[in-house]
């Protein structure tokens, strides 16, 4: 059999029932958390300027805009391995389509969101995403159209030939790479809209009989048309045994994963060491050398996403106005001089021995000087992470801090129960996929 037929016969064979309950219960969490992400996402100014151009008018279209809106907000959760942010993907996709069919199995609902999850971050690492995002390739947006037609053709029933036709022409539709992005609306969230409608389409199009090329993953085709070097086996290895979810991360906060650990590192010191942060003189974060230029990045007065990559302007949040790492909008993100003073103290520098623990986590240390006094404090393992879980009540909290900071009115402990409760009954599974897709109604088309 070839690679994409053994992935077709996952997608059309694996069912969510069969996870063990710690790895379901899991799931429901970052379903949940998916759902915050949408709600607080809608009401950002980036996601009403995605409402407002993105095309409205099929349900892949209307699904790519729930991803975008989902994944704009950088508090959904991340696969670090592979560097993708699954949930961001298959959980809306997912949703969107039962609300759109009319379909509210909790079983196949969940179970494509599994296959999806588990087809994303499986390409993700296969192509070693953790590194090539810093060459330029999103490793999510690589894998969106896969995951895509892998979750369409589960709500749909496809065939497991229909389905490696699916795969294979999804494949077809993945680009990856992209550049710097200018002006007011986010190009970067429009794209990924694309990618995400592009794997629903795909999915409808093999359904109706279009063919592709179901061997495209057994020779070079990766690397001649991506130049990637892939390790294919990574796709199929262990396929279906177990599932991803007990590698995921979940953000306790707004920020790019990249910062979180020097963010963590930095409040302990706060807090449990006592140093004041007026007294602190100068901050050195060290991490391992393929991120820390992304992270070094300056904060930029009308550029959202500068606020939340920085780490010296988080750092700083972290010190002088710790509920705005709550803010996903960062509207006047810029507006904190506090925060930025800060900044200007803080330097990021290589450290090859935090190498040891990546891609698995994104570690950090951090050295301050403070009153004369240096003290330093290492993070490998993040809030958040796979052996340091959030759990229900904690989920909420970030639940009810990032509403706080967003002025919604709906209630963060109402909101996760819909959320972890989704798959319970098809009634609950209709109430889940009415509070994710009423976000965009009026703006979303037919979903």
């Amino acid at each position: 059999m070839s690679i994409l037929r053994d992935l077709a016969g996952f997608v059309c064979g694996a069912s969510a029932e069969s996870l063990p309950q710690a790895e379901r219960a899991i799931q429901r969490r970052h379903v949940a958390d998916a759902l915050v992400a949408a709600t607080v996402g809608a009401r950002t100014a980036e996601g009403r300027a995605l409402r407002a151009v993105l095309p409205k008018d099929s349900v892949a279209a209307s699904v790519g805009i729930q991803a975008a809106i989902v994944r704009h907000t950088e508090i959904d959760d991340i696969h670090t391995p592979s560097c993708t942010t699954p949930s961001s993907i298959a959980v809306p996709a997912a949703i969107g389509l039962a609300h759109a069919s009319g379909m509210f199995d909790p079983e196949r609902v969940a179970s494509a969101i599994w296959v999806g999850t588990e087809l994303m971050t499986r390409l993700g690492a296969a192509i070693d995403g953790a590194r090539i995002l810093y060459r330029g390739v999103w490793p999510t947006y690589f894998a969106a159209p896969l995951g895509t037609a892998a979750v369409t053709a589960r709500m749909a029933s496809m065939t497991v030939d229909q389905t490696t036709h699916a795969l294979s022409l999804a494949l077809m539709r993945t680009a990856g790479r992209s550049g710097r992005f200018h002006g007011p609306i986010p190009g970067r969230s429009v794209i990924l809209a694309m990618a995400v409608a592009d794997g629903v389409r795909a999915a409808e199009a093999a359904r109706e009989g279009v063919g592709a090329d179901p061997d495209l993953l057994d020779g070079p085709w990766l690397r001649d048309a991506q130049g990637l070097n892939a390790d294919l086996d990574a796709l199929t290895s262990g396929l279906g045994r177990s599932s991803v979810y007990p590698q995921l991360s979940l953000k306790p906060f707004c920020s790019a994963k990249q910062a979180l650990a020097a963010i963590e590192a930095l409040t302990t010191l706060i807090d449990d060491e006592g140093f004041a942060p007026g007294t602190i003189s100068k901050v050195i974060v060290r991490v391992p050398p393929p991120y820390l230029r992304m992270i070094s990045t300056k904060p930029e007065a009308g550029s959202r996403s500068s606020t939340i990559v920085s780490a010296g302007y988080q750092l700083g949040l972290a010190a002088f106005a710790r509920p705005r790492l709550y803010d996903v909008d960062r509207a006047d993100g810029t507006l904190e001089p506090a925060a930025l003073a800060f900044a200007k103290k803080v330097e990021i520098v290589p450290d090859e021995s935090l190498l040891e623990f990546f891609p698995a986590s994104f570690p950090a240390e951090v050295e301050l000087i403070a009153g004369g006094k240096l003290q330093r404090k290492r993070v490998t393992v993040a809030t958040g992470d796979p052996f340091r879980p959030i759990d229900d009540q904690a989920l909420e909290q970030k639940a009810q801090r990032v509403f706080e900071q967003a002025g919604c009115p709906e209630s963060g402990s109402d909101l996760m129960r819909v959320g972890l409760h989704g798959f319970d009954s098809k009634d609950a599974c209709k109430a889940l996929a009415a509070a994710m897709t009423t976000l965009t109604r009026g703006t979303a088309g037919v979903v």
